[in-house]
């Protein structure tokens, strides 16, 4: 069974990069989903799928792993590229683009 170990990135609906802190090891599923005929929910016997665990950097989910001996796969963090820029630069003058109300 294969592990993934990843640092997790901001939802959509996150302004902020709460919960984006630790490192998060979770296991690959064994066995694909199964349709429940009667209900329709999916369910899966793979019993590792439901387990995340998580770490606060990096070396403690590789020595995790290592010492459990899970196979893994680690996901390094690509960082955002932010451009700086201030309220005020709305209002400038060497603005690029044209000024809408």
């Amino acid at each position: 069974m294969v592990a993934r170990i990843y640092k997790p990135t901001r939802t959509a609906m996150q302004s902020g990069n709460a919960r984006t802190k630790l490192w998060v090891l979770d296991y690959e599923p064994e066995q694909p989903r199964l349709v429940e005929p009667l209900m329709g929910y999916t369910s899966s016997g793979d019993m590792k799928s439901q387990l995340r665990l998580r770490f606060d950097t990096k070396e403690e989910a590789v020595a995790y792993a290592e010492r459990h001996g899970i196979a893994y796969q680690l996901q390094e963090p690509q960082e955002a590229a932010r451009r700086r820029m201030a309220y005020s630069d709305n209002f400038s003058f060497r603005r690029i683009g044209q000024w809408t109300h």
